[in-house]
């Protein structure tokens, strides 16, 4: 094997780390299904682990897998479910597959590599149908309002009053009322709507959206 330039190092270094990320992502993920999805995501977990391995090839270096984004990832699958996480995870494969085609000429293996990730993206998109992904509207509507609320109240707190932790624990106690008062809003929002959403469920997701997002500001 030939020697390769230092540029072309780096990016296959950088190919490497996150093949081996996405390896123990899939992997994770997996434990989490069962039937034909979980045979799914092992089988494209042990690809990911195989493409890791070839770029160790040429870049003769072992790297570790970005843990804190795998901890990311496990998170997203556990508030969102595992069809969210899966998705926000392909979009930067998008990326990746831009770097395969521009090293096809250099490293033969670039293209296949390229095909099966593709591959993995097809059989990725219609893989489960969550129930969790349903609800992403109410819970993108506990974010948001979490954020636009709780950011206004949290800066009159803090200028009107000197202890930072009586400012925390003023803004946890507005934050857990504003929690109550927005999930009561989106179940009587979605029984009104009459739609294909359970209004309960609804409620609880805008709510545990709400709450995180209030624990997450109110924690500093």
């Amino acid at each position: 094997m030939n020697e390769i330039s230092q540029d072309l190092r780096d990016a296959l270094l950088k190919l490497q780390k996150t093949e081996i990320t996405e390896h123990h992502v899939y992997l994770l993920l997996a434990r989490r299904m069962t039937g034909e999805n979980k045979k799914i995501l092992e089988r494209i977990a042990r690809d990911e682990k195989r493409h890791s391995d070839t770029w160790r090839r040429y870049t003769k270096t072992g790297v570790r897998p970005n843990f804190l984004l795998v901890a990311c990832y496990l998170f997203l699958a556990f508030i969102f479910g595992v069809t969210f996480a899966i998705k926000i995870m392909e979009r930067g494969e998008k990326n990746a597959e831009k770097t395969y085609s521009s090293l096809e000429e250099k490293i033969p293996e670039a293209g296949t590599i390229m095909r099966e990730e593709e591959e993995h993206e097809a059989e990725l998109v219609n893989l489960i149908d969550e129930e969790r992904l349903k609800y992403v509207g109410s819970m993108v509507l506990g974010l948001n309002d979490a954020l636009v609320e709780l950011t206004g109240a949290l800066a009159g707190f803090t200028f009107a009053l000197a202890e930072s932790s009586i400012v925390g624990v003023a803004g946890l106690i507005t934050g857990v009322a504003a929690t109550l008062s927005m999930a009561a809003s989106e179940y009587l929002s979605q029984r009104s709507e009459k739609g294909e959403l359970n209004p309960v469920k609804a409620a609880v997701y805008t709510g545990i959206a709400y709450l995180i997002t209030v624990t997450l500001l109110v924690a500093p």
